[in-house]
């Protein structure tokens, strides 16, 4: 598959560069997987499009402040994209400007805080590893006093102390990814109480998200397009939950992209899911065979993106880029403080 037939047109006037004041007052486009046919709502209206016997899948993976602003010992600016915590301080880690950051120069974040570059780059994305220093001995406290909000590089203004927890959901715990998994950013404790009414069963797994999943897809063939891996825990209970629901013939409802590769991921051969950790590096393109996952709630995608090729891969290609035509034609909201769509 070539990457441009997953092209679409998209006027930057309708991507989200702000949440709307109320999460659930997101618009929601209803896609049927089989028909091809939408319907356009809103995304409070969500328990009424759901039966009673369903099971909501959610991603409770927490953003951590990421993304740190300091200088060089040179004076000039740098910014420094925390990854994966290593132990010890040691980080994995993005910096820039990387052609001025050497091993063993350092970056002040402020007088308590610092990061000492101590590689090379260790991958072709150009990853290093990194050590953080706190005066006070304090890491974790000096990273919520001075790490910023990682929004994604098409919101255009500077992370505000709103986003720490607009750039959230609500059912968020477990700190580890550098991005939210934006479907769920919808959702209110009034509306999850709504579903809970309405007798839709809901389940929590954890991935925790890296920069991968939301890189440009740099080659030509679809096929060819690689992501770093990503850790993912499956609870007992949520596989266990998965397995009612099949049996009691309810549908699997996967809340976000993220949530359909971990359970994809983790999925056996004969439908049910394996509780455990692992971790998935999982492309997901047309043609994939889903077995975990009957139902999809998801923000919409950028063009060319592994993310829009898993929803066309769930939904049919063409169908996809139709109903992204019509949000488009209706000025949805896009990406990750955007609008959301349902495929049933």
């Amino acid at each position: 598959m070539d990457i441009s037939d997953f092209d679409y047109e998209l006027p930057p006037r309708l991507i989200a560069q702000e949440p709307l004041p109320e999460r659930d007052a997101s618009r929601l486009l209803v896609l049927g997987r089989k028909s091809g046919t939408t319907s356009h709502h809103a995304f409070r209206e969500l328990p009424a499009l759901l039966a009673p016997g369903d099971l909501l899948v959610v991603n409770r993976s927490r953003v951590f402040p990421a993304r740190l602003l300091g200088r060089r010992a040179s004076g000039g600016e740098a910014e420094v994209l925390l990854l994966r915590d290593q132990g010890g301080g040691r980080w994995d880690a993005l910096v820039r400007p990387g052609r001025h950051l050497r091993p063993g120069q350092k970056v002040t974040i402020d007088d308590d805080l610092s990061v000492v570059i101590e590689s090379e780059a260790l991958r072709e994305d150009g990853t290093r590893r990194v050590r953080l220093l706190s005066r006070r001995r304090d890491v974790n406290g000096a990273l919520e006093r001075c790490g910023h909000t990682p929004l994604p590089p098409y919101i255009r203004r500077p992370d505000r102390p709103a986003d720490r927890e607009r750039y959230q959901t609500v059912y968020a715990r477990e700190s580890g990814s550098v991005a939210a998994p934006t479907a769920g950013l919808h959702f209110t404790a009034a509306l999850l109480a709504a579903l809970d009414e309405r007798r839709i069963e809901r389940a929590e797994l954890v991935l925790h998200v890296g920069p991968g999943t939301f890189q440009p897809v740099k080659s030509r063939r679809a096929e060819e397009h690689r992501i770093e891996p990503e850790p993912y825990r499956v609870p007992p209970e949520t596989a266990a939950a998965v397995d009612r629901a099949r049996a009691r013939g309810g549908r699997v409802v996967a809340v976000g992209t993220t949530t359909v590769r971990a359970l994809e991921s983790a999925v056996r051969p004969d439908g049910t899911v394996a509780p455990g950790d692992g971790t998935t590096a999982l492309v997901i393109l047309p043609g994939h065979p889903f077995r975990a996952v009957d139902a999809l709630l998801t923000n919409f995608h950028l063009p060319r993106s592994s993310l829009l090729m898993l929803v066309a891969a769930f939904a049919g290609r063409e169908a996809v880029l139709g109903a992204y035509a019509e949000a488009v034609r209706l000025s949805y909201r896009f990406y990750s403080y955007g609008d959301a769509m349902l495929v049933l």
